[in-house]
């Protein structure tokens, strides 16, 4: 099975999205959005972004 976001409303009203990996495991999880569109915006820039972009290293 392949990954999915999933979207939901969290305890104070706002709308949160977590990606799971195909085995359930939960490998993200948003910032709190005030409306459902600024989620799903939120899912569609990591959709976007999230295949070119580098690891990076921050080192101590």
């Amino acid at each position: 099975m392949a990954g999915k976001f999933e979207l939901y409303t969290d305890k104070a009203g706002q709308y949160r999205f977590r990606l799971k990996a195909g085995n359930g495991e939960i490998i993200a999880v948003s910032e709190g959005y005030a409306s459902k569109s600024g989620a799903l915006n939120g899912i569609e820039s990591v959709r976007r972004n999230a295949p070119e972009s580098p690891v990076v290293e921050i080192e101590k």
